[in-house]
């Protein structure tokens, strides 16, 4: 089960925190991986060295999600290297702090532009060389909206991650009959680099812990591990939902 042998994926924001956690998990399921990153192109080389050690191929491309030339310029890699593509995992994202009498619209752009219009634009390029049975994931929140939870002081990010969910909702009518699915998954508490700063002060993580019925924070690879079967043959009868990975945070 759960056997990505021969597949195609490329990562976006692949070289660290959840988007590190996805790259393996699909290179242990038999995936070869593209890693995407924007800047720091020493962790993503390190971490295609690791991939490739597991027996799949793997390589970088650097890429901003939010621009779309650089978009097209990243998927044309892709398809020198690859040919097609089969998975695609929208997985960039960046977050500020701010209250919105505070927040500036350039900080507001940023992270839509990335969080929201970089899913757009890499769903664009990835459906010219992705062929029937495609799998589309793209990285949401439990801070979505309609699910009943709000963080305070970070309203550009819940609206970007919101719009991921109703975007999904909606290619997965316009897709389906492609033979394409496209899914969300909306982590909880996940520890990464992101995170760190947060989950360091002992009373925030307490309050974090005490809303977790797992009694635990997330790791990457458990995204990971729910992005594989969504990538999988045993998902191909499922489209447009959101997985909420997030220790059981939704049931209290």
């Amino acid at each position: 089960m759960f056997n990505l042998k021969n597949r195609n994926a490329l990562v976006t924001g692949g070289s660290r925190g959840i988007g590190r956690g996805i790259v393996l998990a699909l290179a242990k399921a038999g995936a070869n991986v593209a890693i995407n990153y924007h800047s720091k192109n020493e962790e993503a080389e390190k971490l295609a060295t690791e991939v490739k050690a597991l027996g799949v191929k793997s390589f970088t491309v650097m890429g901003d999600v939010s621009d779309k030339d650089s978009v097209a310029t990243m998927f044309g890699q892709v398809k020198e290297q690859f040919g097609d593509l089969n998975i695609l995992v929208n997985n960039a994202g960046v977050v500020t702090m701010g209250t919105i009498d505070k927040l500036s619209e350039e900080d507001w752009d940023r992270v839509v532009d990335t969080n929201l219009k970089g899913h757009f634009l890499c769903i664009k390029e990835a459906l010219k060389i992705m062929p029937k049975g495609g799998k589309i994931v793209s990285i949401s929140s439990i801070a979505s909206g309609g699910v009943g939870v709000g963080f305070g002081n970070i309203a550009h990010y819940a609206a970007s991650k919101g719009g991921v969910v109703g975007m999904v909702e909606d290619l997965a009518i316009e897709l389906g009959p492609r033979g394409i699915n496209i899914n969300a998954i909306g982590p909880g508490v996940i520890e990464t680099d992101m995170t760190q700063g947060m989950l360091s002060d002992e009373k925030t993580k307490s309050g974090m812990l005490s809303r977790i019925p797992k009694g635990r924070v997330g790791k990457a690879e458990d995204i990971g591990y729910a992005t594989v079967f969504l990538a999988s043959d045993e998902a191909d009868y499922i489209t447009g939902v959101t997985l909420y990975v997030d220790g059981g945070w939704l049931s209290q």
